[in-house]
């Protein structure tokens, strides 16, 4: 099933969560918190660029709609948007997975979540579980399709 982006509702928790530039998985994590029924979810986003770009990135699953409280910062229409969700994590395990790496780590920020090991690599970046690495083959599989598309109409 794939889901759709709700612009209007991604506007309206990016505002209420006061949402910054270049912190997807703070914002979503925000968001989280504030969204009744929503699945927090980390994995990957393509965006319209010339050339179109992979990046790690966070939001929200309400129902059937991604919700991304990143969206005033990205500056792209929906469609322009292509979502590869690597992991949901309810709110309650959310929480409990903040407050673990606070205590266990408590010098480094606890976002992103990648689950546990054992780990998948691609390139030289470790990722989280095999469903990173998934979600990763899946990106790059529609990035590469998207700048081939480009060259074609060039």
């Amino acid at each position: 099933m794939s889901l759709s982006l709700d612009e209007a509702l991604s506007r309206q928790v990016a505002e209420q969560v006061k949402s910054k530039a270049r912190q997807p998985f703070e914002n979503a994590y925000k968001a989280a918190l504030v969204t009744e029924g929503a699945l927090y979810v980390q994995g990957f986003l393509i965006y319209a660029s010339k050339p179109y770009r992979l990046v790690e990135h966070g939001w929200l699953e309400v129902g059937n709609r991604i919700v991304d409280p990143n969206l005033p910062h990205l500056n792209k229409k929906a469609e322009e948007l292509s979502y590869f969700s690597a992991q949901r994590i309810t709110v309650k395990k959310l929480k409990a997975a903040i407050e673990e790496a606070k205590e266990d780590y408590p010098e480094d920020d606890p976002l992103p979540i990648y689950g546990s090991s054992p780990y998948e690599y691609y390139g030289d970046v470790m990722l989280g579980g095999k469903e990173y690495l998934e979600a990763y083959k899946a990106a790059e599989a529609k990035l590469l399709e998207l700048n081939q598309q480009m060259v074609e109409k060039n």
